[in-house]
């Protein structure tokens, strides 16, 4: 039985459950799971509303499967996420985060579930053909995300000369490509590759990256600015359920459940990129 439910916050509704879910997250009440949405082939909507994505099949594995508990998911703006969860908004963040030193320090992450790397959206007849021709150019990337922080670090090595536009939202950063208001779009490659395989004008920005220089095998065949891996974020002080869903967390991989997910998301997309299972 599924039990999914989303909830479309606004800041109001959020409040407004806050209490009830701290007083209930203790004793098997519902897990409020924060994330931000759209982010596909992660976390989005079909077109009849439905919440569908990695993120959210591997929530229902790991809460509804192993840990018998009702869960849902709070639509929240990543650049406000940390804070939201310190606030008490929802028990968990489930939202593609990268592991990073610095959230480290503002959070507790679960062991990682997922690899991911920094890539280049291009579009096909743009002109752009290796990272030395986004010189003197404008890029997207989404707020609060490592794809901004690899961005930025371009910019230090292209010595200032890169402009970088953030957007609240992954699909706005694709629009301002779309609309040749960028050259780049500097994101996740399977949401990349996902959003390159629906429209047929933009493509991954070929040459070797990081994943080679670091010898890592099955390395995607484009571009790669940085290596990552995701986790699942918790309170600092929620050791006891982060531990419970580190363990239901390791079943779903070994019993085979991880793999049946991430073939239906990522297989056909094309990506080579990082499953984490077992």
């Amino acid at each position: 039985m599924h039990r999914r439910t989303f909830l479309r916050g606004s800041a109001g509704a959020v409040a407004g459950l806050t209490l009830i879910n701290n007083a209930s997250a203790q004793d098997g009440g519902v897990v409020r799971i924060g994330s931000d949405i759209p982010y596909r082939p992660f976390e989005y909507q079909t077109a009849t509303g439905e919440l569908v994505g990695f993120d959210v099949d591997i929530a229902d594995a790991i809460f509804t499967g192993q840990l018998d508990r009702n869960y849902e998911f709070v639509q929240t703006s990543f650049d406000t996420i940390i804070p939201s969860l310190n606030n008490g908004n929802f028990r968990v963040i489930m939202s593609a985060m990268t592991i990073t030193p610095e959230r480290a320090k503002q959070v507790d992450f679960s062991d990682p579930y997922f690899t991911a790397y920094q890539t280049v959206l291009v579009l096909k007849d743009g002109g752009i053909n290796d990272l030395q021709d986004l010189r003197g150019q404008t890029v997207a990337v989404q707020k609060g995300t490592t794809g901004e922080q690899a961005a930025e670090k371009l910019k230090r090595q292209f010595n200032g000369n890169l402009t970088i536009d953030s957007y609240d939202q992954i699909p706005d950063a694709f629009a301002a490509l779309g609309n040749n208001q960028a050259a780049a779009v500097i994101n996740d490659n399977t949401v990349n590759a996902e959003f390159a395989q629906q429209n047929d004008r933009v493509r991954l920005l070929e040459g070797e990256g990081v994943a080679e220089q670091q010898g890592r095998e099955n390395a995607p065949p484009y571009l790669t600015l940085t290596v990552e891996e995701y986790g699942i974020a918790f309170r600092k002080n929620d050791n006891q359920f982060r531990q419970q869903v580190n363990d239901a967390l390791a079943t779903i991989q070994e019993n085979g459940t991880y793999d049946e997910i991430y073939d239906e998301y990522f297989q056909s997309v094309g990506t080579d990129g990082g499953t984490t299972s077992g």
